[in-house]
């Protein structure tokens, strides 16, 4: 499959979005047991595309356009996943509640990483700073602020996935996996064949969390822990830089999933991937790989999109 195309997708309420090239596409489950599709185009700018070519940068700007694109496909299901079709248009009430919902939901995307991780980044760092009368020191400083920083991460996802609604949406992220698994195995997509795969694949944006971790920890060993204030401020201006070295860890990992020894750098993203899917119901799965086939379908016929819901 080296030669085929790539394929990413999103977990969202209770569908699936995938994406390629130039376009992405989402499938939901209506509450009439129907699918329902939506279409964006990527819009290729040009400088974009010049900047997804450089090392270390691409990464920041690749969570960006996913946390751009995550959104609007957010909204999408949203809006019309408990609606009768025919009946999408709502009140202001319940447009604000079903806000709060989509804003809930949408805390375990890369959209909320991204709003999140200044607070994941400096929590840490005052926690850590408590403990500076008896852990001192740059590499015990380090080494504490990092352990707590996986500690809030673990944590706030495992109770994240006690709540219904965050558990279907891991459920349909495990599905999204499957079928990105089986068609990377080469195998016909159908229910079946989804289900014997594995619902953890080394691409994940989970995996990419758990590297921040690690990345930021080897950085932070060459700057400065002392004072606070520059300690804060040096963690804020190697934001883009621990996102970008993380996404070339992500990206090694997955090149190297095949080699023998190599493969086993990955396995703690897939650990924590453990947390962030669950085994999803065939139904679910229908969904997955409706999302995807229809995502093949508009690749080959474009004016397909034309009858499916847009902006």
């Amino acid at each position: 499959m080296s030669n085929s195309p790539v394929y990413g997708g999103q977990a969202q309420l209770e569908g699936v979005m995938f994406g390629g090239k130039e376009h992405t596409i989402t499938a939901i489950r209506r509450n009439d047991d129907s699918i329902d599709y939506y279409h964006y185009k990527k819009v290729q700018k040009p400088i974009l595309q010049k900047l997804k070519k450089i090392p270390f940068v691409r990464g920041v700007v690749a969570l960006i356009e996913s946390a751009g694109l995550g959104s609007r496909h957010m909204q999408f299901s949203g809006d019309r996943y408990d609606v009768t079709p025919g009946e999408e248009v709502e009140n202001v009430e319940e447009s604000g509640s079903k806000l709060q919902m989509i804003l809930g939901v949408a805390v375990v995307g890369i959209l909320s990483f991204l709003f999140g991780k200044f607070a994941f980044t400096l929590i840490p760092v005052f926690i850590a700073d408590l403990f500076s009368p008896w852990i001192e020191g740059k590499v015990g400083q380090v080494l504490l602020e990092s352990g707590i920083k996986l500690l809030l991460l673990l944590t706030y996802l495992y109770f994240i996935s006690l709540t219904p609604i965050i558990k279907r949406v891991f459920q349909y992220h495990g599905a999204e996996h499957k079928v990105i698994n089986c068609y990377e195995a080469g195998m016909d997509i159908t229910v079946e064949n989804v289900q014997a795969q594995s619902r953890l694949h080394y691409r994940c944006g989970s995996s990419f969390m758990l590297f921040t971790v690690f990345v930021g920890m080897f950085l932070y060993f060459f700057v400065p822990t002392d004072p606070l204030w520059l300690r804060i401020v040096d963690r804020i201006l190697l934001i883009p830089v621990v996102l970008g070295v993380s996404f070339e860890v992500l990206q090694a990992t997955n090149a190297c999933r095949n080699i023998p020894l190599l493969r086993y750098l990955g396995y703690p993203g897939l650990w924590l991937q453990l947390l962030t899917t669950r085994e999803p119901m065939d139904e679910q799965v229908e969904v997955a790989i409706a999302s995807f086939n229809m995502l093949r379908r508009v690749e080959q016929q474009p004016e397909i999109a034309a009858t499916l819901n847009h902006d």
